[in-house]
């Protein structure tokens, strides 16, 4: 062991604000007084290319000479808010109902984070899977990528399938 493993800390914190644009945002925590650093390169070792302002996060964090910065996230749990109504297509799905849903493992295919909506392609199948930027808030993203590797629960539409919840390849994995 190190010098430097002995200084990494666990934090439960909610994250502030992330900007994939710029590659990094805060994390604000009871557990410390000022702001925590994210890169996005610690959260995309997690599997993930954004996440939403006011998700909780479970970080392990060092002191580096510019202040507390995330070394490795844990563990992210969407923001606190009510369920998502998913419009005329389908009924209310409860939090409960949602996680009966089968994972599909999908790329996107493209999202526009403007637009508030995207698409994905489910592995082995042909039609496209509608994500909806609160569907991606409420599972704790900011944003997608096309080409990114994601794992969806989907319902049936009017319209055709659409996304209900959306994990990164990797969190689905460690289940």
């Amino acid at each position: 062991m190190t010098e430097d493993d002995l200084d990494v800390q666990t934090l439960h914190g909610r994250v502030k604000w992330f900007d994939p644009a710029k590659g990094f945002g805060f994390i604000v925590s009871d557990e410390h007084s000022g702001d925590i650093l994210l890169h996005a390169n610690v959260l995309r070792n997690y599997g993930q290319s954004s996440v939403a302002d006011g998700a909780e996060i479970t970080v392990n964090v060092q002191k580096t000479a510019r202040g507390v910065q995330a070394v490795e996230v844990l563990k992210i749990e969407p923001p606190v808010g009510v369920a998502f109504p998913l419009g005329e297509d389908t009924a209310q799905t409860t939090p409960e109902e949602i996680a009966n849903l089968p994972l599909e493992p999908a790329r996107v295919k493209w999202f526009d984070k403007g637009k508030g909506f995207g698409f994905a392609n489910v592995f082995g199948r042909v039609e496209d899977v509608f994500v909806h930027v609160e569907v991606l808030r409420h599972s704790g993203f900011a944003d997608l990528a096309a080409g990114e590797a994601v794992c969806l629960r989907i319902v049936e539409g009017k319209r055709g399938r659409m996304a209900v919840q959306v994990l990164s390849w990797e969190a689905s994995v460690r289940g």
